[in-house]
């Protein structure tokens, strides 16, 4: 498998109650890591997806493999790219690096699946965002 290249990435500022009393990163903070990835992701990739509340995704999985522990005055940063684009879902590749030596501390795969608030089904990934994903990621067609 190729090394992907990351296009998006947010650091993330440690705050004194990430930490527990082993004086590492709680595993459970994490994922507000990832969500903060994936918020400012969709922000600057399809911006009408973080302001319409009636269309949008939802995770349907999320996977997360601790490597490393993070502890205080780490500069840490959660790097986003979606790697496939299916119907009705995509999939997300998450890492949290160490930006000092590029070492990669914890890594999280998540699927997200369209969905309408109002109706409260799924939906179809629309067009306007496979083209604005595609075109963000560099990648060619991430469709399967």
């Amino acid at each position: 498998m190729e090394q992907l290249t990351f296009k998006h990435t947010i650091p993330i500022q440690l705050r004194f109650n990430d930490f527990d009393a082993l004086g590492h990163v709680n595993n459970s903070v994490y994922f507000s890591f990832y969500d903060l990835g994936k918020t400012d992701y969709f922000r600057n990739v399809i911006p009408e997806m973080t302001t319409d509340q009636h269309v949008g995704v939802v995770i349907a999985n999320i996977q997360v493999n601790f490597l490393l522990p993070v502890y205080p005055q780490e500069n840490v940063a959660v790097q986003t790219a979606v790697t496939e684009i299916g119907h009705k879902s995509f999939k997300l590749l998450q890492q949290l690096i160490d930006l000092d030596t590029n070492e990669v501390k914890c890594i999280c795969h998540t699927v997200m699946v369209g969905f309408d608030a109002q109706t409260k089904t799924t939906r179809p990934i629309s067009d306007e965002w496979r083209k604005a994903i595609n075109q963000y990621e560099g990648r060619g067609d991430l469709s399967k």
